[in-house]
């Protein structure tokens, strides 16, 4: 008489749980992505909102706001190498103290390639620029960034950038993409908002692993059909 695989069995079924439940984690976090990619589109396609609006909600990324910086022109700014379309070049980020918002902005005011030498003139003065940006958030540099030189960047870092730019106090954690030029008499400036990029192979993943699911479920079926079973012809003693 066969016994029952006891064994087998409990180990099948844990394995089965473990895989069931990536999976359905995998379709949490596909919902997940699937808002995010909502809300951003939804964001970039609204008006821009005073900065106070914007900033002060929760999670204020994508949004666009209507401000005015000062002297932004001619603001003094920091380099960040970057590549744009293909090119490489430059992005120009400059600090604005708007008097809306409590903390210093960093401003990406747009890409400059390297086959343009020249760059916007600096001074202690200029004229109030109006200016249209979408917020995005400004993660961490990673352990691999290259450290700055000077004020020449190879990674975002709003705190170093905030120090290049001899700003006294906090700067928000987020960084304003110029999507409206602030030197519009100067074309070799391209403002605008690197695209939201999201990966979103997440329904894959959860057909994959609800997949090796249901194959572990027939290796195990398989697997007690090929128990040997007892010689029915014999009868115990």
């Amino acid at each position: 008489m066969r016994r029952f695989p006891w064994g087998l069995t409990i180990a099948s079924a844990l394995a089965f749980a473990v895989l069931i439940a990536l999976g359905l984690w995998q379709v949490q976090r596909l919902q997940w992505k699937q808002g995010l990619i909502a809300r951003a589109e939804t964001a970039a396609a609204a008006p821009p909102k005073a900065p106070a609006d914007v900033l002060g909600a929760d999670d204020p990324e994508f949004g666009k706001v209507s401000l005015t910086c000062p002297g932004l022109a001619t603001a003094p700014f920091v380099e960040l190498r970057t590549i744009h379309r293909g090119r490489p070049g430059v992005r120009l980020i400059s600090a604005c103290r708007h008097p809306g918002y409590g903390r210093t902005l960093l401003v990406d005011r747009g890409f400059v390639e390297d086959a343009v030498p020249a760059r916007p003139p600096v001074s202690a003065s200029g004229a109030p620029v109006r200016l249209v940006a979408q917020v995005r958030r400004t993660p961490a540099p990673g352990p691999m960034a290259l450290a700055a030189e000077g004020r020449r960047f190879y990674a975002r870092d709003n705190a170093a950038m905030a120090r290049a730019l001899g700003v006294d106090g906090g700067v928000a954690p987020w960084t304003l993409f110029a999507l409206t030029s602030s030197n519009p008499d100067w074309p070799a400036l391209e403002p605008s908002a690197p695209p939201a990029a999201f990966a979103n192979n997440h329904l894959g993943y959860a057909i994959t692993w609800f997949g090796l699911a249901l194959a572990l479920a027939g290796v195990y079926i398989a697997l007690l059909r090929r128990q040997p079973r007892g010689d029915p012809r014999k009868s115990p003693s």
